[in-house]
């Protein structure tokens, strides 16, 4: 890539945001105006809000050139990415929570090693080395036991699935999206265990994180999702599958359109 003409997509998946939305965009926009040297986008993904969210998405599209509204009748953090990462021009596609938690100096390091060709996935950690979390003890202890059980199942690399901080090469997401099944919050744990299992590369970025109080994780459901989502994948690699083959963008559009209702 010449990184004069890298276009960074940053997809931001909401549902019922309405109070921090406008705030949270602002501030991204500010961050990367003045201190990130490709091109961007950021792109506002709402996922079947109720309250006024998808209003406000649609005036920050209109009053800034480099955001971008989508809108989805369907729930699912999962789905929201897999429709925005299918149906972009961008060269590097990423996301980030609404709440930025995470420190948004973290985001040109994650992104460089893409751009750069070392990696392939780029990933924010909690549980790296140089990392600085803010949390409950009890979300600090299920994450940790979360992401033990992952290291026991599969003897992965990476440390934390699930913070929302994430980029990857457009080209390498699309070949792994038609064998991604999860449209909630285990899609990100899920993309990862396909990337370890065909040895693409995934690079680690220590963040400064703060956790947000007024979460719409809700645990014992989502934790139940998870569980269930890491017995079927090991089964999955166990049978000989979740090799990624080739695949045409309308192939990975395909995938999509069978979950999305409506897209405006």
């Amino acid at each position: 890539m010449n990184w004069k003409d890298v276009l960074v997509e940053i997809v931001i998946p909401v549902y019922n945001e309405q109070e921090v939305l406008e705030k949270s965009v602002t501030t991204l926009r500010n961050y990367l105006l003045d201190h990130f040297p490709y091109r961007w986008r950021i792109t506002v993904a709402d996922n079947a809000s109720i309250d006024r969210t998808w209003e406000i998405a649609q005036r920050l599209q209109e009053t800034y050139p480099d955001v971008k509204a989508l809108h989805l009748d369907k729930k699912g953090r999962g789905r929201a990415l897999r429709y925005a990462w299918s149906n972009t021009d961008a060269d590097v596609v990423s996301y980030m929570d609404v709440d930025l938690s995470t420190n948004l100096k973290s985001f040109l390091p994650l992104v460089a090693p893409i751009i750069t060709g070392h990696s392939d996935l780029a990933i924010g950690s909690r549980l790296a080395r140089g990392a600085v979390v803010t949390r409950q003890w009890k979300r600090e202890i299920i994450s940790r036991v979360y992401n033990m059980m992952i290291k026991v199942s599969f003897f992965n690399a990476f440390s934390d699935a699930q913070c929302g901080f994430k980029a990857c090469r457009t080209d390498v997401v699309r070949r792994m999206l038609p064998l991604i099944e999860n449209n909630e919050w285990f899609f990100d744990t899920e993309m990862l265990l396909l990337a370890e299992h065909n040895n693409l590369r995934i690079y680690e970025v220590p963040v400064e994180w703060i956790e947000d109080l007024d979460t719409r994780v809700k645990i014992v459901k989502t934790a139940t999702e998870d569980i269930r989502g890491l017995v079927r994948v090991r089964k999955s690699f166990f049978k000989g599958g979740g090799f990624l083959a080739p695949a045409t963008l309308s192939a990975a559009t395909e995938v999509v359109e069978k979950d999305v209702s409506a897209v405006k």
